[in-house]
């Protein structure tokens, strides 16, 4: 599939570990006229303040007291917004065959609406910091400021205001278990680094949803989406398989004022959880990800470091993703 993508399209496929390797002009599309249905304020103010409580219980990795009450907290902040709550507990077998207690956590709004959004990140952090500069890091958690948390806490700020506000149409906000897990750097040459791997909890959602043939008409990725200087490219899977809904949430951005984050131009591809919800339930998925097209491996330094901690997260940028998500969401 790699090898595909490298000549047809001259990008690589870039996963936790591998970078796209350019990107070209994304056409421009028609600027529609401004939306006349007014979605909520996203507080920016209060999505940093999420983030910062799932930072404070600790390393988020499964089989942990601090995983457990991070999920705890998640479920009771959705339910607290009013969402119809769903606990999705699984045992995965991680690259190690190391069995992870997981949990999928789902917050439906308007759950008998047929018209679905699907909004999704992914709530657990990486046990390993194999990318730090440090060797003597490598096999220590991390915090997880960015790579995790931010998608986590634009989400549930959207749903604190869901839950003041319905919007028209049903949303389904789901935190992902163990995305984080795939094979380490330093286990490489023991064990294979495949896309499956990693993203193992959106995998075992797509094959057993909450609800049984659940279909939504797309879905929205948030992940590393808090950082200072964030830009994010219309990413190559998700230009596949959703390219109208990418052109669709950029153009909405750029509309806001948030033109210097959302970049008109094609990216890399990489493997992510939208992947997997693709691949098992044909559902055109987005991914709205923090991208460097000058580093080595497509991410930002932080990446998979001990340096992702809150120092990495600026309240603009969650401003401006958890508000174009909102409006993308309210005109329907």
């Amino acid at each position: 599939m790699t090898k595909l993508i490298l000549l047809l399209f001259s990008m690589t496929l870039f996963s936790c570990g591998q970078k796209g390797a350019g990107e070209t002009a994304a056409p421009i599309t028609e600027v529609k006229k401004a939306s006349t249905t007014t979605a909520p304020s996203f507080n920016a103010d209060s999505a940093y303040a999420y983030v910062e409580k799932q930072v404070s219980f600790g390393y988020r990795v499964p089989n942990t007291p601090a995983h457990k009450a991070c999920g705890d907290y998640l479920v009771s902040e959705l339910k607290r917004f009013g969402a119809q709550v769903y606990e999705q507990e699984a045992t995965l077998k991680a690259y190690d065959g190391t069995p992870l207690e997981s949990r999928n956590i789902i917050g439906s709004f308007n759950p008998d609406k047929d018209k679905r959004i699907l909004l999704f990140a992914h709530w657990d952090t990486r046990p390993y910091s194999d990318h730090d500069p440090d060797p003597a890091n490598h096999k220590k958690p991390l915090d997880g400021a960015d790579d995790g948390a931010s998608g986590v806490g634009a989400l549930l700020e959207i749903a604190r205001q869901m839950g003041m506000k319905a919007p028209e149409v049903g949303v389904d906000i789901i935190f992902f278990d163990a995305e984080d897990y795939g094979t380490p750097e330093f286990a490489k040459d023991r064990y294979n680094d495949t896309s499956d791997t990693w993203c193992l909890g959106s995998r075992f959602w797509g094959k057993n949803p909450h609800k049984p043939g659940y279909k939504a008409e797309f879905g929205i990725l948030l992940d590393m989406v808090g950082a200072k200087d964030a830009v994010f490219y219309k990413e190559y899977i998700s230009m596949k398989y959703a390219a109208r809904y990418v052109d669709e949430v950029w153009e909405v951005a750029r509309n806001l004022g948030y033109g210097k984050y959302f970049i008109n131009a094609n990216g890399g591809g990489v493997t992510d959880d939208h992947e997997a919800v693709i691949e098992e339930t044909g559902i055109p998925c987005l991914d709205i990800i923090n991208h460097d097209p000058n580093s080595e491996n497509g991410f930002r330094d932080h990446w998979h470091t001990q340096n992702d901690n809150m120092s990495n997260i600026d309240k603009n940028v969650l401003k401006a993703v958890g508000q174009t998500v909102l409006e993308v969401v309210y005109n329907r």
